[in-house]
């Protein structure tokens, strides 16, 4: 019989990744895997069992397609007529690469209170220096 882990049986523990290098959307994926915590074996889809994810180095990661610059777009409306207003994922990532990638996570996650809770363990910084290093350091 498969076991179904209560909220408070929850370990969590605190992922590091570096950017440096990587490509940006398989590094995402794994992001939003950790966040999750699907790959865990105590696994649950209706409880928060992720873990703390902490990316470094977020303006260095690399970029695949070939138009992608200039071509994809991220939309955003306040709900009133004519209020759409469309942002390059250029102009995003010169400007703000931390909401870039809390935007590409949330896309990943469910659209509901769980996946809400589940953001908000998602740390970015643009440099390699972060504020977590007594949690980390805990962890391992």
């Amino acid at each position: 019989m498969t076991k179904s882990i209560r909220a408070n049986e929850v370990e969590r523990d605190w992922v590091v990744i570096d950017a440096t290098d990587k490509v940006f959307g398989r590094m995402i994926t794994e992001v939003a895997t950790l966040l999750r915590g699907k790959h865990k074996p105590t696994y649950t889809p209706n409880v928060d069992c992720g873990d703390y994810v902490i990316i470094i180095n977020a303006s260095k990661a690399r970029y695949t397609g070939l138009n992608k610059g200039s071509d994809k777009l991220y939309h955003r409306h306040s709900g009133y007529f004519g209020s759409v207003k469309s942002e390059k994922f250029e102009d995003l990532l010169k400007n703000n690469p931390v909401k870039l990638y809390k935007l590409a996570v949330r896309g990943m996650l469910p659209k509901t209170k769980l996946g809400r809770e589940m953001i908000k363990k998602l740390k970015v910084y643009e440099g390699s220096e972060h504020p977590h290093t007594a949690q980390v350091n805990k962890g391992k």
